[in-house]
């Protein structure tokens, strides 16, 4: 399995592990639950990408050829 998977895997745990103590229904509109919750959704997306293409690149740039 390649290390990217891997950290993808790890990354999308720890993501909705932290993001399951926002309470994202008090920041929006009443009766807006879908609009909550693909908002959550795309913020989950949104972090699990950039965190991981992160640490990728801090692994590759780490390696010593």
């Amino acid at each position: 399995m390649s290390i990217k998977y891997l950290l993808y895997l790890i990354v999308t745990i720890i993501t909705i592990w932290s993001l399951d103590s926002i309470n994202i229904n008090a920041i929006f509109k009443k009766n807006k639950n879908i609009q909550a919750r693909v908002f959550y959704f795309l913020l989950a997306l949104s972090i699990i990408y950039l965190v991981t293409n992160c640490l990728y690149d801090l692994y590759e740039s780490a390696i010593i050829y």
